[in-house]
């Protein structure tokens, strides 16, 4: 069960729940693969509703490996996803929005 005040999310993928957080490693992965874009516009697409679906897909992957999950993009390409794109969605801007939360 995920624990949000400690950045968690629960994610459900092919119908079992997974927990996500974005670790320090995790933002960094993301960063990686993110090439040229920077994180920050990447948050900032996310705060103005004009994020992209690789946005989500990379803040998924990201929250999923910083939970232990083993996977990679390749397996959340098929998968199903609670709630569908909307719920990827949200998903991802609640990772975000917990990793960046100031106490």
């Amino acid at each position: 069960m995920a624990n949000p005040q400690s950045g968690e999310v629960s994610v459900v993928i092919d119908g079992r729940a997974q927990t996500a957080k974005l670790t320090l490693g995790a933002l960094a992965e993301m960063e990686a693969s993110l090439g040229d874009d920077s994180l920050l516009a990447m948050v900032e697409r996310f705060e103005s509703g004009q994020f992209r679906s690789r946005d989500v897909l990379a803040v998924l992957v990201a929250g999923l490996r910083g939970g232990g999950w083993r996977g990679d993009t390749g397996d959340l390409l098929n998968a199903d996803i609670g709630g569908g794109p909307l719920g990827a969605a949200r998903s991802a801007a609640e990772l975000l929005a917990r990793a960046f939360r100031f106490a």
